[in-house]
Parts: C-alpha cells; structure tokens; sequence
C-alpha cells in the first residue's frame, strides 16, 4: 500500500515536490500522506494532524493548567472581597430609622 503527496508551497512560499508514501529514509508503516496544505508528511496513521512529538503539548498543558489555575485564585479572591464588603455595608447600616425630630399630626386635629 502506497499514498501520493502531491507538491504544495510551504510556509515560505517554497514550492515542494510531491513524494510517495512510504519514503525510502523513512518508517515503512508511513503508507499515508497527511498533513495540511503548507506541509505534508508520510505518517502512519491516516488521522494524524502533526508530524512533531506530542512532548511538547505536555508543556503547552502544564502553561495552560497555571494560567487557569491563576485565574481562579483571582476570581476566588475577587468574589470572597464581594462578600465581605457587602458583609461590611449590611452590617453597618442602622438598624433603626434616624429621628427627624419632628412628629406627625393629622390635618385639622387641634391638640388642646
């Protein structure tokens, strides 16, 4: 079994010619030609997207996990200073209406 990659232009606008799978420097199980338009590779498995070691995603996980994770610190302490400072205004409120010091009377009613 064989597979034809056919010539594409790579990021730098080089054209590269086409090859057939599997390459003679290459793994013999590559029977497939996968890749995206700028770059183009024999592989093995007909669903592969990136001809690179997936080491690298570890760290690229490992970033995202500390992003995250300090995102939710922030968001944690920005919604624990929500509470407490509405904590802090019920709280401090008067319990009470102020006296006005004035009292009201009904209309016409004429205390003797």
């Amino acid at each position: 079994m064989s597979a034809e990659c056919s010539s594409y232009l790579n990021a730098d606008k080089v054209l590269v010619s086409g090859f057939s799978c599997p390459q003679m420097s290459g793994d013999a199980r590559a029977v497939y030609c996968c890749g995206f338009q700028d770059v183009k590779y024999c592989c093995d498995d007909p669903h592969s997207f990136f001809p690179y070691e997936h080491s690298y995603m570890w760290w690229l996980s490992v970033g995202a996990l500390v992003g995250l994770s300090i995102a939710a610190v922030v968001l944690f302490a920005f919604i624990i200073t929500v509470c407490v400072l509405c904590y802090l205004f019920i709280s401090t409120k008067p319990h009470s209406k102020l006296d006005t010091g004035l009292s009201l009377q009904m209309a016409g009613k004429t205390s003797c």
